[in-house]
Formats: structure tokens, sequence, C-alpha cells
């Protein structure tokens, strides 16, 4: 599968156009990890997005601590830290490779200079990232009143 039908499968990009997706896949670039390997750390500066494109990784909050918790784990067609192309704040969370593994990997600059020559990407990209927040949020309520669990809630990291 070649990187434009990876972004289109993924569900934040899944509503651009053809013109938006090819434009957008001539800033990906395919990333290899061994397993084991760190891809990105908990409270580091977020500075792009990854779609999993073989092997598996796991999302991990306070990596190597005594309260250290498995998340999520994530395998081809799966994503994580999408929110930094948007925003540069810190990550929320480890991911790792537990498998070798290949991913795409947009950095926010890039994602922000096609979005300044194509501003319809981010439109289009509007009503998806709504979703997500208010499908987190009303897991975030249920959370707050004890429906359900902290695994079964894990948003991937930003």
């Amino acid at each position: 599968m070649d990187i434009v039908e990876m972004l289109e499968r993924t569900p934040i990009f899944s509503e651009l156009t053809k013109r938006d997706l090819n434009a957008l896949a001539q800033t990906a670039r395919q990333r290899r990890y061994a397993a084991g390997d760190v891809i990105i750390k908990e409270g580091r500066d977020a500075i792009g997005c990854f779609i999993v494109t073989s092997g598996e990784v796991e999302v991990v909050m306070g990596l190597d601590s005594p309260d250290q918790e498995v998340l999520a784990t994530l395998g081809p067609g799966d994503f994580f830290g999408e929110m930094a192309i948007i925003d540069d704040g810190p990550r929320s969370a480890t991911v790792r490779a537990i498998k070798d593994t290949e991913c795409i990997a947009i950095t926010r600059w890039d994602f922000m200079a096609e979005v300044r020559t194509h501003p319809d990407i981010a439109i289009q990209m509007l009503p998806v990232l709504v979703k997500r927040i208010r499908a987190a949020e009303g897991e975030s309520q249920e959370e707050r009143h004890g429906l359900r669990g902290r695994k079964e809630l894990a948003m991937y990291p930003n």
C-alpha cells in the first residue's frame, strides 16, 4: 500500500481530496524502528504524527516507573501523535516498538506548510477532529463517573 492510500485510510485524513492527499504524501517520510526503540517519549516536545504501516507499537504512560501502564497496542493502519501536527505541546505518553516497525511520519512544520498552501486541508479535517474531541470528552465524563477503566479510554498520545 502506498503513502496516499495509508493517509486515505487514516481517520484524520480520510476526508481529504485526492489532490490534498497527494500533496500531504509528498511531505511524509518512511521511518523504521527496531523492537524496543522508543518512537516518541512522554513529556518531550511533539513534532509530528505517525501511521503504523507494519509491525506493532505500544502506548505507555510512566515508562520504566512503578506506575507504568500500557494504554494501547497499535498495528498497521493505526496512528498516533496526531495532535502534534496542530499543536506543539508535550507528548502525553511514550510509544515504543514491540516488534520491528515501519511508520509514515509527518512533521508539524511540513503539515503546516501544506495547510498554508492548501487551506482546504484544515477545513476538511475539522469535522474529524471535532468528532475525536467529542468522543474523548464523552469518555472522560464516563471515567469521572467510574463507568469505564483507564485502559479502555486510551486515546493515542498527541
